[in-house]
């Protein structure tokens, strides 16, 4: 009797985690805090001080987290009607909005404390700022305003390696907007192959994404825009010194990569390639951010010798 009571409680506790750990979208986060974490590292030319590597990108992740623990929240709703979201904790009933609400504050402010503590200020603020523009103002106002609400609201989403930079260096410099403008092109492309396979589910739900406003033709055309300018703007490291030919090398690889399933997604008219150019942004971001690591180490390296 004793051990199945025991063996009921810990199935709650585990099934709770889970939905507790859903609420955070941990493949966002951990992306997030990637980006974050070469932020920091290309900051300086020397090692990053433990303390605001580990306990920075602690919080930075933590308020992510948070973040996506509201956005949660304010989407239930809407969750409930696509078949893509329906089944997450708080539209499928495994968790109640004052679970949802008390979890985001607690991560929330943990990750503030963390980041005011060990980073400085100007980091703490700025993370706020962005989870107060993807949480309240991309979720709540602009996501159901305007099918420019991921351009419009970019910016909240490619903060992380800004974020990352200023903790180690306390101030905003032109790498650190360089790091910014890449995910910030980076975005449209990304989200909007997306919203082209689950675009029967934005009808459904009333959001306003670019092929449910303006076609799926228009879409294919404007994710082909925006990798070319990606392309463009990823090559921005290299010509600007802060990057050399390792990194130069990989970005134009990817880059072609990215290119050729824009291209084929534009002149086939091919839905069925907007889930692979979905999935292969997030590796081609991951590739672009790894090399810019690889290549800033390996100079650092070749000066020492």
């Amino acid at each position: 009797m004793r051990s199945t009571a025991i063996q009921i409680l810990r199935t709650g506790f585990y099934r709770h985690a889970r939905d507790y750990l859903e609420l955070t979208k941990p493949r966002v986060v951990a992306l997030i805090t990637f980006t974050a974490m070469v932020g920091m590292l290309l900051a300086t030319s020397t090692m990053v001080p433990w303390s605001i590597l580990l306990f920075g990108s602690m919080g930075i992740a933590l308020m992510a987290g948070s973040a996506a623990a509201i956005n949660h929240l304010v989407d239930r709703r809407v969750d409930a009607i696509m078949k893509r979201t329906c089944h997450r904790p708080l539209p499928s009933g495994q968790l109640e909005a004052w679970q949802v609400l008390s979890f985001a504050l607690v991560i929330g402010i943990l990750g503030l404390i963390l980041l005011w503590v060990f980073t400085n200020p100007l980091t703490a603020v700025l993370t706020l700022v962005s989870l107060i523009g993807y949480a309240v103002i991309y979720t709540l106002f602009l996501k159901r305003a305007t099918p420019q609400n991921i351009v419009i609201g970019g910016a909240a989403g490619a903060a992380p390696p800004l974020l990352g930079w200023t903790a180690v260096s306390g101030q905003i410099d032109s790498g650190a907007l360089l790091l910014f403008l890449i995910i910030y092109v980076w975005t449209p492309p990304h989200f909007w192959a997306l919203a082209i396979h689950r675009r029967r589910d934005y009808v459904d739900a009333g959001i306003p994404m670019l092929p449910v406003t303006h076609g799926v033709a228009f879409t294919r055309l404007h994710i082909l825009l925006y990798t070319i300018l990606l392309f463009l703007v990823t090559l921005l490291p290299f010509l600007t010194g802060m990057s050399g030919w390792i990194y130069l090398s990989c970005a134009v690889l990817l880059g072609i990569r990215f290119l050729s399933y824009a291209v084929r997604l534009f002149t086939t008219g091919d839905d069925r390639l907007a889930l692979p150019i979905f999935s292969f942004s997030i590796i081609y971001l991951f590739g672009l951010f790894a090399a810019l690591i690889v290549d800033h180490y390996s100079f650092l390296l070749i000066q020492q010798f």
